[in-house]
């Protein structure tokens, strides 16, 4: 199992000249840490702007500096290459590329002025462009994968179902922080336990990149909604699971103001997709 990768997010030395920020090496070491700890390979992909301008470039748009018949075709010689790649291996899982890049842009590329066009435009770069059968993913999408998972866990049903949200999260490369098993399934516990717990699921809600909370049933559970309330506190993106088909209002799947302050999904696919799983991510032009 792999990925190609923008060579630059292994080594950013290939970057352009003075545009890489503390915030974009803090994204790419999550990447990094997030195929090491799955078990994915990172295979770099060519960088044409290096091999076409060198390594010591000063930054510039792909009109302003690639807008040649070279450079054109040195993008088509370096896809063949990479094609025959992926037909010894088979394809990748996606393309990690980086945003705003003229050759790697995933859902962004600064491609130029050109008539009343703005010069950051939507859509892949150059190079990307070239592989419109393959799913590519921004680098901050990727490096967000760390969830924490908050659910009512009172009943072995809920246990059980908590346990198979988990395990579908991590076949799709997550790793879950799940109360449950880090000791919150008893009510046998004295005052210091239940500090104990709650400093870790703090700790652990503070530090998830991602909330997915369960809020199946008449009324979503207490916990939960304090948890979902917090996320969205600080500003992290919560995902509400309701696979319950009863609703709390003629527009509301539940309580309008968890439904208003997170992403309310009614099935693990949907789950999935909205947390940008990259097994099942669809083509992004």
């Amino acid at each position: 199992m792999y990925i190609l990768c923008s060579p630059c997010i292994l080594n950013p030395a290939l970057r352009a000249e003075g545009i890489t920020k503390p915030s974009d090496l803090v994204l790419f070491e999550r990447c990094i840490e997030r195929c090491n700890k799955f078990g994915i390979e990172m295979v770099p992909l060519p960088c044409p702007e290096t091999l076409y301008l060198g390594p010591d470039r000063k930054p510039g748009t792909f009109l302003e500096r690639l807008n040649t018949q070279e450079f054109i075709h040195l993008l088509d010689e370096l896809a063949g290459k990479v094609q025959d790649l992926i037909i010894r291996h088979g394809p990748p899982v996606c393309i990690l590329g980086v945003n705003s890049s003229p050759t790697c842009g995933v859902t962004s590329t600064y491609y130029g002025n050109e008539e009343d066009k703005p010069s950051k435009r939507k859509g892949r770069g150059v190079f990307l462009k070239l592989f419109p059968d393959i799913v590519v993913m921004d680098v901050a999408t990727f490096s967000r994968y760390s969830v924490y998972l908050a659910a009512p866990l009172f009943s072995e049903a809920e246990r059980a179902y908590n346990l198979y949200t988990s395990e579908c999260l991590k076949k799709n490369f997550f790793e879950v922080y799940l109360p449950q098993q880090a000791g919150d399934d008893s009510d046998r516990r004295n005052k210091d336990e239940q500090v104990r717990i709650f400093s870790n699921n703090l700790k652990s809600l503070q530090n998830a990149d991602i909330i997915v909370a369960n809020i199946d049933g008449a009324d979503a559970d207490s916990g939960t909604a304090w948890e979902m309330g917090y996320a969205f506190a600080h500003r992290k993106p919560v995902i509400a699971l309701r696979t319950d088909f009863r609703r709390s209002g003629s527009h509301e799947k539940v309580n309008l103001t968890l439904e208003e302050s997170a992403t309310v999904v009614t099935s693990t696919n949907q789950l999935l997709e909205a947390i940008k799983s990259p097994l099942i991510m669809k083509y992004d032009s």
